[in-house]
């Protein structure tokens, strides 16, 4: 006699998906990124030459990015990194919307990351453009 069993059918074995061709990355994507890090890397650099201390590079959350968190004493700094061809034009490229989602992503890095000690916190910008010192400008926006 066959003997049955109590368990339920099992369902046929998946067949694994074939993987997704890789896409090329255009050329200028990846000048441009490249671009972005040398720049970050550059103004760290001068925060470190500054009397700061690098928090994070990069910080990535759901509602935005953070190039660099950065302290100094009680000193806070959210630091946005432009890079152009000119220092203006490097000023002009922070948008309304950027400085929105930095703010945002401020706020869920503080919450992560409690710092008592810290008594001033503020928004800046590095610029960076080729042959030129990175400028950096204090206070660069404020939010709401």
């Amino acid at each position: 006699m066959a003997r049955r069993s109590s368990s339920p059918p099992r369902a046929p074995k998946a067949t694994p998906l074939a993987p997704r061709p890789k896409r090329e990355a255009r050329p200028e994507k990846i000048a441009a990124f490249g671009l972005g890090l040398s720049a970050e890397s550059r103004a760290a650099v001068w925060l470190i030459a500054h009397g700061y201390r690098i928090l994070a590079r990069r910080w990535k959350s759901p509602l935005g990015e953070i190039d660099i968190i950065a302290a100094r004493r009680r000193l806070l700094i959210f630091v946005e990194v432009k890079a152009r061809a000119s220092l203006d034009e490097a000023a002009e490229a922070v948008t309304e919307r950027q400085k929105q989602r930095i703010a945002a992503a401020a706020e869920i890095w503080l919450a992560a990351n409690p710092m008592p000690a810290i008594r001033d916190m503020r928004f800046d910008a590095i610029l960076v453009a080729p042959g030129r010192l990175p400028r950096h400008i204090a206070a660069a926006f404020e939010t709401n």
